[in-house]
């Protein structure tokens, strides 16, 4: 078997062991994220390989993941030695803008992408606005007007149509990042109609509804007409906040708004932080923990000996403690 011979089987006739000492000696292991499934190499060569005669000028790449309870955008630039992480959002950073639901929608990675974009815009001092009118509609700022330019790293999504990365994509475009693109990915791509076409066809008004957040509210009131309990059970936080169905689209507004006037807002003290794990405000100062012992004087040891001398030796203290009255 190990040497890759032929096997007798009365049911299935001769089989070839594949897997012999050869193969074996001569199998390489894969990198590690290869194997945890984190990094697809085959893109991220192509996407951090950089001319020569660029003169080490750095690469940028908008990194979009999506996780079970956050969103995360950052730019990325890469040397020979590491990654540098230049700016990162969180959509748990949306609480401190007023939204508190719904962290992980397509909406709530628009405005994620939209935070970083104005932060990095603002840590740089760049002259770029972006758009303030959102209508879905394809825009991208001009590449030589000095704006930050980047790359999409989507990793190990799938690049399918109306994915939530496609929201950090447009937010961060919208902001004022130069990362082409096409509306090929967008909600309100539909395959073309016509049989000669092979272009799609792209309904801006239905990406601005899927920004803001009107795909839920359909969804809600869906629910709230079937009356079966389950909207009580699934919108139960957008209850507690006192959001509904027609609350949506100017709760969104007022959130892009927030991230224009200040992207680099604070954690106020009674915030939590995203783990929730603290009882009240994160405190200004922590008490110093020490492991060993604090170092002490000679007279203070001397006495130190003296104590525990009289503490064995109850007779010596008494005649100690007469004369130190005799003294007196």
């Amino acid at each position: 078997e190990k040497l890759g011979l032929r096997l007798w089987s009365s049911t299935m006739g001769y089989i070839k062991v594949v897997k012999n000492k050869a193969y074996f000696k001569r199998y390489q292991v894969k990198f590690r994220r290869r194997r945890e499934c984190k990094t697809d190499y085959k893109a991220r060569r192509k996407l951090v390989a950089q001319d020569k005669n660029k003169y080490n000028t750095p690469k940028y790449r908008f990194v979009a993941r999506i996780t079970n309870r956050d969103i995360v955008c950052q730019i990325f630039s890469s040397d020979l030695n590491h990654d540098e992480c230049v700016a990162s959002a969180f959509s748990h950073e949306l609480r401190r803008y007023g939204l508190t639901v719904g962290l992980t929608n397509y909406s709530a990675a628009y405005c994620t992408g939209l935070l970083l974009a104005r932060r990095l815009i603002k840590k740089f001092g760049l002259d770029q606005d972006g758009t303030s009118e959102v209508d879905g509609d394809f825009f991208l700022t001009d590449e030589d007007s000095g704006s930050f330019k980047a790359a999409l790293d989507i990793g190990l999504a799938r690049a399918t149509t109306g994915a939530n990365v496609f929201g950090c994509l447009k937010g961060a475009v919208d902001g004022g990042l130069h990362i082409p693109h096409s509306t090929r990915r967008f909600p309100g791509t539909h395959a073309a109609e016509d049989e000669d076409s092979k272009e799609p066809s792209f309904d801006p008004e239905q990406h601005r509804a899927r920004i803001f957040g009107q795909h839920v509210a359909d969804f809600m009131r869906l629910l709230q007409e079937e009356g079966d309990g389950r909207y009580e059970k699934q919108f139960k936080q957008y209850i507690d906040a006192g959001i509904g169905p027609d609350d949506l689209e100017e709760l969104y507004e007022k959130v892009h708004q927030a991230i224009r006037d200040d992207p680099t807002k604070k954690r106020a003290g009674a915030e939590l932080g995203h783990s929730k794990t603290r009882d009240g405000p994160k405190p200004e100062k922590y008490e110093k923990k020490r492991f060993n012992q604090k170092k002490i004087s000679l007279q203070q040891r001397k006495n130190r000996v003296k104590q525990v001398y009289h503490s064995m030796n109850p007779a010596a203290a008494a005649e100690a403690a007469g004369g130190d009255m005799e003294d007196d």
